[in-house]
C-alpha cells in the first residue's frame, strides 16, 4: 500500500436536522464543526437533511402527493385522444 494517499478514516457524528437524530459511525468525511458525544469526546459533525429516522419509507408516514393534478391532466389528455381516434371510425 502506498503511504499518504488514503483518506483519513475516523469516527464522526451524523446528525439528521429534520428529526434531531444523531449517530456515531466512521467515515472519511470531515467537518469544521464538532460535537461532544455521549462518551465525552468531541467528534466532527456532519449534518444531513434526511436519514432513516425521518425518511417516509422507514417511518411509515409515506404520502402520495398529486402535485398540480397530474393524474387528472393525464386522463383528460388521453380521453381526448381516444375520442379523436374513435370519431373517424364511427363515420
Amino acid at each position: 500500500m502506498k503511504a499518504d494517499i488514503h483518506p483519513n478514516y475516523r469516527a464522526v457524528v451524523f446528525q439528521d436536522t429534520a428529526a434531531g437524530f444523531s449517530f456515531l459511525t466512521k467515515s472519511t468525511l470531515g467537518s469544521k464543526e464538532t460535537i461532544k458525544w455521549e462518551d465525552g469526546q468531541e467528534y466532527p459533525l456532519i449534518k444531513v437533511e434526511i436519514s432513516s429516522a425521518s425518511h417516509p419509507f422507514y417511518t411509515g408516514k409515506q404520502k402520495t402527493v398529486d402535485t398540480g393534478g397530474r393524474v387528472d391532466k393525464f386522463r383528460k389528455r388521453y380521453a381526448k385522444a381516444e375520442s379523436d381516434t374513435a370519431a373517424p371510425a364511427a363515420e
